[in-house]
């Protein structure tokens, strides 16, 4: 039977799904005697949105599947922790933890959205007595340490990451905990679902996609070995980031961070590393900025709040936005009258993965010529992209809709970007020979 400790700690695990470099993990082993962790797949992420699709589908989920499998076997080989996992929502599943378990503490990464602070709000007004620490853990460079309040934060990229280059640091990596538990919880546990018992149909992963890894903490240090240190493709990550077909044309760690199975602090101190070691130059460097982007969209959803989830964005901008399905279904389909833009969509639908170079054109696409209501499209992308991240998606398509952060309001020329980025058509004969839907 389980010993009842009257000092402990629960570790609420989100989007932060690993064992290095993890503040709440590393706070709770380090101030108490005894640590359980939890990690609840919400059914509320798996059901079906206002939209008609789901709002997790199956390329996400998978992923989020194996991250949080691996997650578990790290706790429990490492540090001798049980993962308790449930298929349930948090607000009703924590306090029965709390309460089984003599729980004094909460520990968790800090989130801000709207859903996701609702659902901690919910735990700490059901469990009075409780303790409640949460951690700017996904974040490159901390809060307290940028040149900004957050009402301060600057609404245009160049001057956030100017300024935060000159005068901010990023903080050293935590080392794992030190503790080992042995505990022994699995009858208190649910088993890690299936995509089946999620309400998802299983798949096939198709040979064509630029995305063929599996979520996890060790897959993502593999991916940092492969592309750093074996293949030293970040030497040329200026020059490739913007192919589209093939594994190597980016780094492709976005959907690790987007899960928390690594941190930006480990990238950006691996990357440091390897200047050291192999070489500094413009790619190198480049992958830092785009890690400052990401960080930019978050400053942005901590200053504005829900603005970025609604019609007229952070800009309050009043547009003439259409609804129509059978716009909707010829976009997702994929049979529009640009090819480009529909072998991105196939790719999207078949794979879970997309580049960033097509990501911008579909956007574009979507908001500025068809000028349908942006917010749809980026609900679309939140069910689909293995590497989705709330702030990112929805910066980057208000960015590209018309009512974000560009101050030059950019529509993309999308035959002019097709030439450019597809001049052999490689790409689109890729996606387009054998379309997805009849």
């Amino acid at each position: 039977m389980q010993t009842k400790q009257k000092d402990s700690a629960l570790v609420w695990f989100r989007n932060d799904l690993r064992i290095a470099d993890q503040n709440s993990l590393y706070t709770a082993c380090k101030k108490h005697p005894q640590v359980y962790a939890v990690y609840c797949f919400d059914p509320r992420h798996y059901a079906t949105t206002a939209y008609g699709f789901k709002k997790t589908e199956k390329f996400r989920a998978q992923f989020l599947i194996e991250s949080v499998k691996q997650l578990k076997q790290n706790l429990k080989t490492k540090l001798g922790i049980d993962l308790l996992v449930f298929k349930a929502q948090p607000e009703d599943k924590i306090p029965e933890l709390v309460e089984k378990f003599n729980i004094t503490d909460l520990y968790s990464q800090k989130e801000w959205t709207e859903e996701e602070f609702l659902v901690y709000s919910k735990i700490k007004s059901r469990c009075g007595l409780l303790k409640a620490h949460s951690f700017f853990d996904q974040i490159l460079y901390h809060p307290n340490d940028i040149p900004f309040s957050f009402n301060q934060i600057p609404e245009v990229f160049t001057a956030f990451r100017k300024k935060v280059e000159k005068e901010a640091n990023v903080r050293a990596c935590l080392p794992l905990p030190q503790k080992n538990y042995h505990q022994a919880l699995s009858e208190h546990s649910e088993a890690i679902p299936s995509l089946e018992e999620l309400g998802l149909h299983s798949f096939e992963p198709d040979s064509r996609t630029a995305f063929p890894f599996k979520g996890g903490e060790q897959e993502a240090s593999k991916r940092i070995q492969d592309y750093f240190w074996k293949t030293q493709k970040l030497s040329v990550y200026k020059k490739t980031r913007n192919g589209l077909l093939g594994a190597d044309y980016s780094s492709k760690l976005s959907a690790w961070l987007a899960n928390g199975c690594i941190s930006a602090r480990k990238i950006y101190w691996e990357v440091k590393k390897y200047e050291e070691e192999i070489i500094k130059n413009e790619s190198t460097y480049w992958l830092i900025f785009e890690l400052l982007w990401r960080d930019f969209f978050k400053y942005i959803s901590l200053k504005h709040g829900n603005a970025i989830f609604k019609q007229s964005g952070i800009r309050k901008e009043k547009l003439n936005w259409h609804n129509n399905p059978q716009v909707f279904e010829q976009w997702r389909q994929g049979k529009t009258a640009e090819p480009f833009v529909n072998a991105n969509m196939i790719e999207l639908a078949q794979t879970g993965f997309m580049s960033n170079r097509g990501r911008q054109n579909i956007n574009s696409y979507w908001a500025k010529e068809l000028k349908q209501d942006w917010r749809k499209g980026a609900a679309y992308l939140e069910s689909m992209l293995v590497d989705y991240d709330v702030h990112s998606n929805w910066g980057n398509w208000m960015y590209n809709s018309g009512v974000g952060n560009d101050p030059r309001d950019r529509k993309f020329n999308i035959k002019s970007q097709a030439n450019r980025y597809d001049a052999s058509s490689k790409y689109q004969q890729t996606w387009l020979q054998n379309k997805l839907f009849s």
